[in-house]
């Protein structure tokens, strides 16, 4: 193989989207971790312009792995692909989304609130965003108030 590294493919990334639609997570999380490797080996060469790892598909194979990693409740490594995800692809709502939802559950209301915020902003028509952002502020204001006559 001359020492060359394998270049990442579009079909790696489905064949792991399929493990992952089967529900057959590790087979997935490690398809999805291959590539997100060999996407960096080549982007470290310098033959990201000429390899087939797309930015949309770099971001989507972080994304995906943390929605593996958060059905395993494993929530602060999911938030760290989502946010590689965003890093890779800033206008890709839906690893705000996925890392707004970690961030509502930890309770972190004022962070969640930022990401569904960014969601709407990149997709006004993202439904589930806008309920979470109503929920997320609903129950922001029910902690604040449970605090102020907690204090009295």
């Amino acid at each position: 193989m001359d020492g060359q590294q394998a270049q990442p493919s579009h079909a790696s990334l489905a064949l792991a989207q399929a493990h992952f639609n089967k529900g057959e997570y590790a087979e997935a999380e490690t398809l999805y971790s291959a590539y997100i490797s060999q996407c960096a080996c080549a982007a470290s060469v310098g033959a990201a312009a000429g390899s087939k790892c797309s930015l949309k598909d770099l971001a989507t194979a972080y994304n995906n792995r943390g929605q593996i990693k958060y059905f395993r409740v494993d929530f602060y490594e999911a938030m760290d692909d989502y946010t590689s995800a965003i890093h890779v692809q800033p206008t890709f709502e839906v690893p705000y989304y996925n890392r707004g939802l970690i961030l509502y559950r930890l309770g972190y209301f004022d962070d969640a609130l930022e990401d569904f915020k960014k969601v709407l902003d990149l997709n006004p028509g993202f439904q589930d965003a806008t309920l979470s952002l109503k929920q997320t502020i609903l129950d922001k204001e029910e902690k604040q108030r449970r605090i102020k006559e907690k204090n009295y």
